[in-house]
């Protein structure tokens, strides 16, 4: 404990620096799947397709990804961009199946009323089906979370600046304290992950609410 004190500064630092290279990968990932998702949720012949392809993406050893990214970007292999590219690939892989599994979940009634009150294919998929979805996004989008904030780490061994540097660094010095402070802070940014997570989809989804009291 007093040696975390002591570092608190640099813990916060590597903290900030860890969630912004898993966080906007979340958000860009998101971006990319919906559409995907959506695709994979009204074209039969592409869901097969869509899903294998997205899914196999996720199999990549993140360390390999890291290493194979910069001569493919053009990119130094200490930028971060390296980082949020490989995570959200991930997150893609990850959400493209929830996002179609969350389109499909809507009740064909509920689209088929949409339908008779006059909304066409991209305002009901606005109005509609995406907002019935969030729920089943939102827990695939959890699951997201802790994976990128777990994987993240693993670019601390060729040097990007986050919270992964006290497991190898506690490690490298056989340090315990320096580890136990790594894997605390993941766990503790992997629970912020989640809890807003789940109230931004509380916030989308006011019905729940109503239909809980």
């Amino acid at each position: 404990m007093t040696w975390a004190l002591d570092h608190i500064g640099d813990i916060l630092s590597r903290a900030g620096q860890h969630a912004w290279l898993a966080g906007l990968p979340l958000v860009l990932g998101l971006v990319i799947a919906v559409p995907l998702g959506w695709l994979a949720a009204r074209q039969a012949r592409l869901r097969a397709l869509l899903l294998t392809t997205t899914g196999l993406l996720y199999t990549i050893p993140s360390l390999a990804l890291f290493i194979l990214l910069p001569p493919l970007l053009g990119t130094k292999i200490l930028d971060p961009v390296n980082v949020i590219v490989a995570m959200t690939v991930y997150t893609v892989a990850l959400l493209t199946r929830t996002v179609a599994d969350g389109l499909s979940s809507v009740d064909s009634s509920t689209r088929q009323a949409a339908i008779a009150m006059g909304y066409g294919p991209f305002a009901r998929f606005r109005a509609v089906d995406l907002p019935l979805a969030v729920p089943v996004i939102a827990a695939g989008l959890r699951v997201a979370a802790v994976s990128n904030v777990s994987i993240v780490s693993v670019a601390s061994l060729i040097g990007i600046s986050q919270l992964g540097y006290f497991l190898t660094d506690g490690y490298a010095r056989s340090f315990p304290t320096e580890v136990w402070v790594g894997i605390v802070a993941c766990l503790l940014l992997a629970l912020v992950f989640d809890l807003v997570i789940q109230v931004v989809s509380r916030v989308l989804t006011p019905w729940t609410r109503a239909v809980a009291a």
